[in-house]
């Protein structure tokens, strides 16, 4: 079993914009090695969920310390996601691997990229309460997590973006940190569920998973001690402009037709990001003169 110098170098800088952002793993980390590196689809998802399975509960562990988990909303959405991921797995066999995945997995990215621009307009409204004293709506959070669960299970895609931001719709009270805890530590399960199936009736290759651990897991690291000092909503919106790049590559679509969706992007993203900048910006209290 070797390990891939190149590939090593690509998950390094892919862990550093998860580190960045907290989202993107599998969004960016699947379409890398399919695009980059030749990798069939299914062994590029077995692979980033087994290599996912890995990092997740350090994350996890950290939030849990610190109280920032509501385990309620965790139970009802693994309640969901654990058995749609490992259905997931049969569902990507029963497509015609080659295609169908990578079609899925574009659908996904896109899903995620929208996912993001909600998650960016209601950035500015979140909430006051504790983790525990939200009411939880059992009906609705299965249901999430069992569309996250299934598409996870499908093209490794969604255990952080989606989920996250059907929680942020379903329970605007919830913090930011508040809602990655529970997201972190719910996903624990969903990816370890995906990962399992996909080691069972997937494509994993362990040189692939071996190379992802090797650049992810310092990428990660660094890449949250940057978060630290880099603007957080700059970086999701560079984020935002990657992912749909990908998508759009994933579903074939025109190099002309994807160049202008991407300045339209990046055009949209400039002019939104100095209009916040402005709106936040505090104006300058008037001083009254004195005679």
């Amino acid at each position: 079993m070797s390990a891939d110098p190149a590939l090593i170098g690509g998950s390094f800088l892919v862990a550093i914009v998860v580190g960045l952002t907290g989202m993107g793993g599998g969004a960016l980390m699947t379409p890398m090695m399919m695009l980059f590196f030749n990798v069939p689809p299914l062994a590029a998802v077995s692979s980033d969920l087994v290599a996912s399975a890995v990092m997740k509960p350090v994350g996890g562990v950290v939030h849990l310390r610190t109280g920032t988990v509501n385990l309620r909303l965790v139970a009802w959405l693994c309640a969901g996601s654990v058995p749609a991921a490992f259905c997931g797995v049969f569902l990507a066999r029963a497509f015609a691997v080659t295609d169908a995945v990578k079609y899925a997995l574009g659908v996904a990215l896109l899903l995620a990229v929208a996912g993001m621009a909600v998650k960016t307009w209601l950035g500015g409204r979140g909430g006051t309460s504790s983790a525990h004293e939200i009411v939880v709506r059992p009906i609705p959070t299965l249901l999430v997590g069992t569309v996250g669960g299934l598409v996870v299970g499908v093209s490794s895609v969604g255990s952080g973006s989606l989920i996250i931001v059907a929680l942020l719709a379903l329970y605007p009270a919830l913090k930011a940190n508040q809602l990655v805890g529970t997201d972190l530590v719910q996903a624990v399960p969903l990816v370890v569920s995906a990962a399992l199936g996909h080691l069972l009736f997937g494509d994993f290759q362990a040189d692939l998973t071996l190379s992802l651990l090797i650049g992810s897991i310092p990428g990660v690291y660094l890449g949250a001690r940057i978060s630290s000092r880099a603007p957080g909503g700059l970086i999701r919106a560079m984020l935002a402009i990657v992912l749909l790049a990908s998508a759009l590559k994933l579903l074939d679509v025109d190099n002309t037709v994807t160049v202008c969706a991407l300045a339209a992007a990046t055009v949209v993203t400039v002019v939104g990001w100095r209009l916040r900048d402005r709106a936040e910006t505090p104006r300058p209290r008037e001083t009254v003169g004195t005679r």
